[in-house]
Parts: structure tokens; C-alpha cells; sequence
């Protein structure tokens, strides 16, 4: 499912690479593997074969050579990006080098075969047991850092609407079900396959009313830090909700804009380029041309581009217009909507609060001996002068005395409330009836330990 066909390698360099990966040549390690590939291109190549258990697979082995040419590529993308930085009067803001650098481990990332296989591997395992999305299996003992060995599948291409449609797929579930999937990698799993082209994209007609995608080529891979995937999702939702207000907020929240920019003046700079967006129908909205056309605002106002969401927009792009190709009525934002918002409560909410706090809690618990006496010798050093000068005045040494008091009660006061707060919410997770005997041993100890924390705290 490679489309960018060229002239395939000779078999006798299959044969080698695969012995030297492997250990043996290719009939020791399949019971039957033809030598005629079925897609080459610039980087890898494939063939079909079968396991000795009787498994179909395939086997992608890394184009000799291709490193060297990388190379040389990669150092003319260095050269271009450095004369960018240097000469590029707006190169503070692009930060040439970093999404030169960005592309580098992109693209070194795909000579790595073994990479890519793990990939997949943590692809399928985000969507273990839907039945939307079918990834390949991977074969480990086969995979090696030039050889890939997984599962063969066989679909028909997303962007083949004659086949399509004579398997009488429902084209709207499809496409909508292709917007679902991308969104719930990016926002829930924070791991999308970023190189989304038709030809990495099979379809499942088995069951042609609800049909499942095959993902193919796992060399490309995106994610995010979580902060940036959060403010993005809220960016989305405001701009539906044509608060505009909101968007310029968390473009500064974001840090993708410096604090000082007026907010009134980009609030109004937003809106003059989404307002019109809805003179058109939703199914009309594209958020890849929504996400460009914010980040070309935000650029008079001094937007700081990261380089991760590149890719995502490019993504992006791709994902909508297959979407589109599919189905050209696709509402999108009504596919995406309610997805986002089940995932930034389900990330973001009380709950989640909840999870991170029981999570957390048992090495808080372990550190809590600690706490006092470190908390004592910073207020003991503080109150003693040890910067350079020291109390000498007795009344004022006195004065210090009862705020290193004072302050050991305040500390062991807050610290208690903490630890009462935190049993009761680990009450209220695991124990919903009030009965005693239902609240976890857990939540008995933090109990326990807020109150002979804090008759400590009233003791003292």
C-alpha cells in the first residue's frame, strides 16, 4: 500500500538483509516467501510471505543505502534552516532550527523499522477490542531495526469510491467514523499516525453498514506535550461557540503569545477572521483551515510556532479531505464536538482529578514523615538570618521564636486539611453507600493520619 512506486531492489539484497537481521536466510525463516515484491518506494519494500505456523504476513525491509541519502538531504535542510535563522527577520518567531530539527527526527524515525513496529504496537493496543479501527500485529520475533515482519490484511483503499461504493459501504458512518478515530488519538491517546495519506488507509466492507479502517505505514507518529492538546481543544470548542474572547485567552494561556499582547486587540483580530467562517454551513468548516488561519493571526501578534503542531495540522488537512472525498456533505464539527468534550472531562475533570490524587497519594504518604522537619529548618534558617546577617536583639529572637511556632502549626494545620480532603474524596470514589464497612483500608489510613496529624499541629 506504498503509492509512491520505484524501481524495486534485487531480491539477492532481500535475501541478504533478511540473514544478516534474522540470523538465517529467508527459507529457514518462512515456509514460503516470494521474491517478487509487491510495493517498493524511496525508503522501504515489501513482500508477501507465509510464517511456519501458517500466518499470512508481510515483510518490510529497509532500502539499502537509504541512510546516506538522508544524510545528505537532512544537511541541506540543516543549511536552508540555519541561513532562515540567521537572515529571516520573523526566524524568532518560525524557530527555523527547531522544526528543522523536528523534521530530522521525523524522518530518522522511519529508518528505523523497529520503531515503526512499535508503533503499531501501541496503536493497536489504544484501540484493543474496537471493532473502527484494525491495526496490523506485529511480529516480534521477525522484527529487527531493517526488517518488519506483521500481519497481512487486505481492504480496499479509501480513496477508491467506485469499489466503495459497489461493496454498498455506508459512506457517511465511514467518513465520520475516520474523523472519530483521528480525534480520539490525538485528544485521548495523545498518539496519532501523522501520515494519514489514502494510501495508508484500507477499508474493512465485510460488514458494509459499519465499516472498519485498516492502518497501514506506522513510520509517522505524532504527539503533544498535554498542556498544548488541552488548549487546543478548548480553542476548537470556543470558536464554535464564537467566543473569541476565550480563544485569545488561551492563545496567551498557552504561552504561544506573550502575556503582554492586549487581549481586547487579538480578541478583535480572531474574530475578523472567524466571523465569516460562519456564513457558511457547519458541513462547510474546516478545522485544519480554522487552525491555519488562527495561527496567521497570531502571528502579527508575535506567535511563538511550535513545531509539533505542524504536523498536526498537516494531519489534519489530510484526515478532512479524505473525509470530504468520502462523503462531501461530512459535518465535521458535529462529528468532532462531542468527542472532545468527553475527553477533556474524562481528562480534565473532577474525576480525573480524582484519579491523578489517588495515583499520587501513596508516595505523598511516604514523603509526609519528611514534611515537618523539612518545613521546621526552613522556617528555623529564614528566622535566623543565614542569608547574611543574623538576629542578634533578644526581642526579636523571641519575636522569631513564635513564628517558627507558629509557622510549625500553620504547616501541620494545612498539611491535615490536605490529607482530610484527600480521604474524603477517596471515600467518595470507592465507597458511594455510607456504610463503614465499605470504605477502602486506604481511605481509613488517610483518615487515621489527617487527625493525628492535626492533634499534633493543636498540641504543639
Amino acid at each position: 500500500c506504498i503509492r509512491d512506486r520505484v524501481d524495486p531492489f534485487p531480491y539477492e539484497e532481500a535475501e541478504r538483509i533478511i540473514t544478516e537481521e534474522l540470523g538465517s536466510p529467508p527459507e529457514s525463516n518462512f515456509s514460503s516467501f516470494e521474491t517478487e515484491p509487491f510495493a517498493a518506494a524511496s525508503m522501504a519494500q515489501v513482500y508477501r510471505a507465509e510464517l511456519p505456523g501458517g500466518e499470512d504476513v508481510v515483510v518490510k525491509l529497509l532500502r539499502p543505502g537509504i541512510e546516506k541519502r538522508i544524510e545528505r538531504d537532512l544537511e541541506l535542510i540543516q543549511t536552508m534552516a540555519e541561513m532562515a535563522d540567521r537572515y529571516w527577520s520573523i526566524a524568532d518567531k518560525i524557530r527555523p532550527l527547531e522544526i528543522a530539527a523536528e523534521l530530522e527526527k521525523t524522518i530518522r524515525n522511519e529508518l528505523d523499522l523497529q520503531r515503526e513496529a512499535a508503533n503499531a504496537s501501541q496503536l493497536k493496543r489504544n484501540f484493543e477490542g474496537s471493532h473502527e479501527l484494525h491495526v496490523p500485529r506485529i511480529y516480534w520475533d521477525y522484527s529487527k531495526p531493517d526488517v518488519m515482519v506483521m500481519e497481512r490484511v487486505s481492504g480496499i483503499p479509501i480513496d477508491d469510491i467506485e469499489a466503495l461504493g459497489a461493496a454498498s459501504v455506508n459512506f457517511k458512518r465511514l467518513a465520520e467514523r475516520g474523523i472519530a478515530i483521528f480525534y480520539t488519538q490525538v485528544f485521548r491517546d495523545n498518539f496519532f499516525h501523522a501520515d494519514m495519506h489514502p494510501g495508508n488507509n484500507l477499508v474493512d466492507v465485510s460488514n458494509p453498514d459499519d465499516p472498519t479502517y485498516i492502518a497501514m505505514d506506522f513510520g509517522i507518529v505524532g504527539t503533544m506535550p498535554p498542556e498544548h492538546l488541552y488548549y487546543l481543544a478548548e480553542n476548537f470548542l470556543a470558536f464554535f461557540e464564537q467566543d473569541y474572547r476565550r480563544v485569545a485567552a488561551l492563545h496567551i494561556e498557552s504561552g504561544w503569545i506573550p502575556d503582554d499582547v492586549r487581549i481586547d486587540e487579538l480578541e478583535s483580530a480572531i474574530r475578523t477572521v472567524c466571523e465569516p467562517q460562519f456564513a457558511r454551513s457547519l458541513s462547510e468548516i474546516s478545522f485544519a483551515e480554522v487552525l491555519f488561519q488562527l495561527f496567521e493571526v497570531a502571528r502579527k501578534f508575535h506567535l511563538i510556532v511550535q513545531p509539533e503542531l505542524i504536523l498536526l495540522q498537516k494531519t489534519l488537512l489530510n484526515i478532512e479531505g479524505i473525509g470530504r472525498h468520502v462523503y462531501p456533505e461530512l459535518d465535521i464539527w458535529n462529528t468532532a464536538q462531542p468527542i472532545m468534550e468527553k475527553i477533556l472531562r474524562e481528562r480534565h475533570g473532577v474525576d480525573a482529578a480524582a484519579r491523578d490524587l489517588r495515583k499520587r497519594l501513596p508516595s505523598w504518604m511516604e514523603k509526609t514523615p519528611e514534611v515537618p522537619g523539612l518545613v521546621y529548618e526552613y522556617l528555623k534558617q529564614a528566622t535566623n538570618g543565614q542569608m547574611e546577617t543574623r538576629l542578634s536583639n533578644p526581642s526579636l529572637e523571641q519575636i522569631a521564636g513564635r513564628i517558627e511556632s507558629s509557622g510549625r502549626r500553620t504547616v501541620m494545620a494545612v498539611f491535615a486539611v490536605g490529607l482530610v480532603i484527600s480521604a474524603s474524596l477517596l471515600w467518595a470514589l470507592e465507597a458511594p453507600g455510607p456504610r463503614l464497612a465499605d470504605v477502602p483500608v486506604l481511605t481509613w489510613g488517610v483518615t487515621l493520619m489527617a487527625g493525628w496529624t492535626a492533634w499534633k499541629a493543636l498540641r504543639r
